[in-house]
């Protein structure tokens, strides 16, 4: 695949576009999930950068290519691939939530038919493939988890994710998994705490009662621009990469910080009531922090924004008032894609 001169700014982190080569044809970079919850933020970076072409991919019609991976058979979407000739495939499709089958057609299947389906098309094209931090499961408190880290998960979504990775990094391509964390920001689905939270709060008078389980663990929030800068940095990245990259904010924040702090960015005025345990996988996992070392070292990568920053995206998005109230908040899930 044509790579960009690197320009990292691998002091500062975060993402700096690369130089243009006019000599050169444009990179065609393939956003699977495009219209996602990641896909939005990571298509919006991609296509600013000087010398893409992007190609978006999706599950209903009018994308460049339409898929879905969960049932399209390999050699269906290995001449599609085959039509398109991409030079970098990105896959930010996955399932946060639904039936086992669901998650597991979604999650694992997904990701191994995309990689099978680029071994016969596109062999020499790079694979960013967006895992979650649920693929690790539970970890002893104040021990930041490394991409060498057991792999615990708690559940089907963890499992399902988990497996997807290891199609990924077992594919033979030219492949990454980016093993993203909590992350924040404009769309966050309702599937998850922050997301949920805020649909919650939005229909709940200003001075009234929200009610949620218990918000004591301790998760790893990742802006959702900065996952998408990581994912600008992966694409163009100058040779191998490891097969698996953690990114997140590298701190621990309780998750009830971080509902005082979108009270505060929403002018939400009244109470926030815990109750109860909360998720059963919150109970079983109540403390995750990202090690984002391999991050730093292998593509120039940090976090440049706050979580501050990620909840005052996520709540100017936050759409109209429904007209059904929104059911107790719970602490899950760990690691949110959605496509």
């Amino acid at each position: 695949m044509h790579v960009f001169d690197a320009s990292e700014d691998r002091d500062g982190g975060g993402f700096v576009e690369p130089a243009g080569d006019a000599g050169l044809a444009p990179t065609r970079v393939l956003v699977l999930g495009s219209g996602g919850f990641l896909g939005e933020p990571v298509t919006a970076v991609l296509g600013a950068l000087a010398g893409v072409r992007l190609l978006r991919g999706g599950r209903s019609a009018g994308h460049d290519l339409t898929a879905d991976l969960a049932t399209v058979p390999v050699r269906t979407l290995a001449s599609a691939l085959a039509a398109l000739a991409p030079d970098a495939v990105v896959n930010c499709t996955g399932m946060v939530a639904g039936a086992p089958t669901e998650l597991c057609a979604a999650n694992a299947r997904g990701p191994a038919a995309l990689c099978e389906a680029m071994a016969l098309a596109t062999p020499n094209a790079r694979l960013v493939h967006l895992g979650s931090a649920g693929e690790y499961g539970a970890t002893e408190v104040g021990n930041p988890l490394s991409e060498s880290s057991p792999t615990r998960p708690t559940g089907v979504y963890g499992a399902s994710k988990l497996t997807g990775t290891l199609a990924v990094a077992g594919s033979g391509l030219d492949a990454v998994a980016l093993r993203v964390f909590n992350p924040v920001g404009a769309g966050a689905p309702v599937a998850g705490l922050p997301g949920r939270l805020a649909a919650a709060i939005r229909d709940t008078p200003r001075d009234g009662v929200v009610r949620t389980g218990s918000l004591a663990a301790y998760r790893d929030f990742v802006d959702t621009t900065d996952v998408a800068d990581a994912v600008a940095l992966a694409v163009t990245a100058p040779g191998p990469l490891p097969p698996i990259v953690n990114i997140g904010s590298g701190q621990a924040t309780r998750v009830r910080a971080l509902a005082r702090e979108l009270a505060e960015v929403s002018g939400f005025r009244g109470r926030i009531e815990e109750s109860g345990q909360g998720s059963e996988r919150s109970a079983e996992v109540s403390w995750h922090r990202a090690d984002i070392a391999l991050a730093a070292s292998a593509l120039g990568w940090r976090p440049t924004r706050t979580l501050r920053d990620a909840l005052t995206a996520l709540w100017r998005a936050v759409p109209a008032r429904t007209a059904a109230p929104v059911a107790p908040v719970a602490v899950e899930p760990l690691g949110t894609i959605a496509r």
